[in-house]
């Protein structure tokens, strides 16, 4: 069947009305979208006597991805290159970011043909027929993959994502300020009352206060986004006593870092992490390569406990997506697949630090032995999976404006996560999930 989806479209057009339905992925090479509904993965792929899937003739891509990324996108392109001869053009652009270009850029022809975000914008994505289903590579990447991975990148059953990396996030800890990590977040409290010095940039601790993302462990002793396991959306956990109680310690932490939420950036921690005047810093594997590099020595532990409770994360799985509007859909999902393999995701890692989302390579010697990469894997037991329904979408900016109320302006939390939940109801019972 391989050979029939390489072929150009006046071929393709023509074996389909004499065959059928020769044509493996339901896409002709055309920017068409796929139709979710119809165009399911076969995982077909192969046989002995299967062609290899060709890139068009022609074809250029243009792939997003992130700043922390960039070193290893464009060691991959440039292998990717050299193999099969396709021009690979880089934009710098935020994971986060993504679908919602994707939204204005796909139908215009301006986005890009591979793009990467996190598994919690699968559902807005595929609502909005943004992205091809993983069909030709599917076999492939649902058996080599770790299957929360495999599943957080398929939505209503349909494998659409190419998965690349897991990730969470953890404690950072300069081991020449702090040789062992702390336990709780009562001991960091006591440790700022003596490292703390604010007019010479000196704190205990820093994390990205105003992001969602990261304030989600003071929910998570109790609280919840959406219930059954972020998939009902009429169940919302943002405001119960658990979440509340969460809140005020989350609020309390302002006394050991007395900077408005704004002002606390991943440049600014980076600079004073690196600079030696910043002890603990909750950040991502992505920031291992940058204070790897600065020389410092560092290590990294599970979140420490609050309130007596064991601090859950946020985890997700980033994956590639072909754009439905791409013109030169073969070539974008040899991309996909190229950039994702064993070996890629272990070049991945070694560039960046980027957690495998691979069996194989998730078991490589070279990740096992890793300690920095052990405090990561100890936390992501203990994460939850961001919901990846289309109404993820309106809980980041409500809730975001209550923490930002409750740090900056000293609003009480109850108040502020039930105005929060309200707007969130509001957005998931009227106007639909932005698109």
């Amino acid at each position: 069947m391989k050979k029939w989806f390489v072929m150009t479209l006046i071929v393709a057009l023509f074996v389909v009305a004499a065959c059928g339905n020769g044509n493996k992925g339901g896409n002709t090479g055309t920017n068409t979208p796929s139709n979710p509904a119809t165009n399911a993965p076969t995982n077909n792929a192969g046989g002995e006597d299967d062609e290899e899937l060709a890139p068009e003739p022609g074809a250029k891509l243009l792939v997003w991805e992130s700043k922390e990324e960039r070193p290893f996108v464009e060691a991959i392109a440039k292998e990717f290159t050299e193999k099969y001869g396709v021009e690979i053009k880089f934009e710098e652009l935020g994971a986060g970011d993504q679908v919602n270009k994707l939204i204005s850029d796909g139908p215009a022809g301006l986005g890009a043909d591979v793009v990467l975000f996190p598994h919690d914008n699968l559902g807005k994505a595929v609502s909005a027929g943004l992205v091809l289903p993983n069909d030709y590579f599917g076999e492939e990447s649902s058996s080599e993959n770790s299957e929360l991975a495999v599943n957080a990148v398929s939505y209503d059953g349909v494998l659409y994502g190419y998965p690349r990396s897991v990730e969470t996030y953890a404690l950072f800890y300069n081991k020449a300020l702090i040789p062992e990590a702390p336990k709780t977040f009562e001991e960091i409290v006591e440790f700022a009352k003596t490292f703390n010095e604010p007019k010479s940039n000196k704190y205990a601790l820093m994390w990205e206060v105003g992001n969602f993302y990261f304030n989600y462990p003071f929910i998570s002793t109790g609280g919840y986004v959406y219930g059954d396991n972020g998939q009902n959306k009429d169940d919302i956990g943002l405001n119960n006593e658990g979440a509340v109680a969460g809140m005020e310690f989350y609020g309390s932490l302002k006394n050991i870092l007395p900077m408005n939420s704004g002002d606390i950036t991943y440049d600014i921690k980076k600079g004073l992490f690196t600079g030696g005047t910043l002890a603990l810093d909750i950040n991502g594997p992505w920031t291992i390569a940058d204070y790897r590099n600065e020389g410092i020595d560092f290590g990294v532990a599970p979140l420490p406990s609050i309130n007596g409770k064991p601090a859950s994360s946020f985890s997700g799985i980033k994956a590639w997506y072909v754009n439905s509007f791409s013109d030169y859909p073969n070539a974008a999902r040899l991309f996909a697949r190229f950039a994702s393999t064993k070996e890629a995701q272990l070049k991945d890692f070694e560039i960046t630090g980027a957690l495998p989302a691979n069996k194989e390579a998730a078991a490589d010697s070279s990740v096992q032995s890793n300690e920095i990469v052990k405090g990561f894997l100890q936390q992501f037991e203990q994460s939850t999976p961001m919901p990846s329904i289309p109404e993820m979408g309106n809980v980041w900016s409500p809730i975001a404006a209550a923490f930002s109320d409750v740090w900056n302006s000293g609003k009480g939390a109850k108040e502020a996560l039930d105005n929060a939940v309200q707007q969130i109801k509001d957005a998931n019972n009227g106007a639909k999930a932005a698109q």
